[in-house]
């Protein structure tokens, strides 16, 4: 059983101490290939070099989080769409709109959300995509780029059905995170992740966030990483009732069409 963590921050400072034993115990548990988060302009451009240094294990996505929309100019744009021509890089994000804690003002979220939008129709790569709190504005910019761009993710999808039956009705994939594993706040989604077939359905860790809450034991730092996957992708196959091998081969080959990987399996 072969998994593809869609959506690791890999670049974030918690794993500097031991990079190498996380990818490791990620093999172990038999997560073959990550998605390494780009999330600004810095970022993006670590996700990159952490790419370039394991081939083969390690893609990339490239963009601006709309919490950090207010620092985004002209040499970041620049910037980004630099990194999109790379072949390592597989998609554009992770961008879109937060209004649940507003670190941006929402006029400048659109904005840059929109431009990324650009970057992405320009280099004819997928979306790979953040929404929280602001599903109107969203969509309603999405709907206008969706047919210029060859695929689009919804990210660590938290949301209604009405919003999960949306991003389906424009022909995009949804991400799932330990989220689900949250009995305070996730629970809608076990009935939800029946809803989405299965070559449209992709599991992340969103690591070091979001640690499943039903991982037994739980580590006493808190930090989630790629290995925990595995504990994810069994707890969707349980909430769509069926065999997690089923599940795992499909969100895998999934996964490897939509970044244009080579088969794992």
């Amino acid at each position: 059983m072969l998994l593809l963590d869609i959506g690791a921050n890999l670049s974030h400072e918690s794993f500097h101490h031991d990079f190498d034993a996380v990818l490791q115990r990620a093999r172990t548990h038999g997560v073959s290939q990550m998605i390494v988060t780009g999330a600004s302009r810095d970022g993006s451009r670590h996700a990159l070099a952490l790419a370039k240094t394991h081939p083969g294990t390690l893609y990339a996505t490239a963009g601006v989080h709309p919490h950090h929309a207010i620092d985004y100019d002209d040499a970041t744009d620049a910037v980004l769409r630099e990194l999109a021509r790379d072949p390592a890089v597989r998609a554009v994000g992770e961008t879109g709109l937060d209004y649940n804690r507003n670190y941006s003002p929402r006029e400048v979220q659109l904005q840059v959300f929109e431009r990324q939008l650009q970057i992405a129709v320009d280099a004819q790569k997928p979306l790979f995509l953040h929404q929280r709190d602001a599903h109107g504005d969203f969509i309603a910019l999405l709907r206008r780029y969706r047919d210029k761009v060859p695929a689009a993710v919804v990210h660590c999808f938290t949301d209604t059905g009405e919003a999960l039956r949306d991003y389906l009705a424009l022909d995009c994939h949804i991400g799932i995170t330990g989220w689900i594993c949250d009995e305070r706040r996730g629970t809608h989604l076990r009935e939800l992740v029946r809803e989405i077939p299965a070559n449209r359905l992709m599991i992340e860790t969103d690591a070091p966030y979001l640690l499943p809450r039903t991982v037994r034991p739980q580590p006493a730092h808190r930090r989630n990483e790629p290995m925990y996957l595995k504990h994810i992708c069994e707890e969707v196959a349980r909430d769509r009732g069926e065999p997690v091998e089923i599940t795992a081969a499909n969100s895998t080959a999934t996964a490897e069409a939509f970044f244009s990987l080579s088969a794992t399996m």
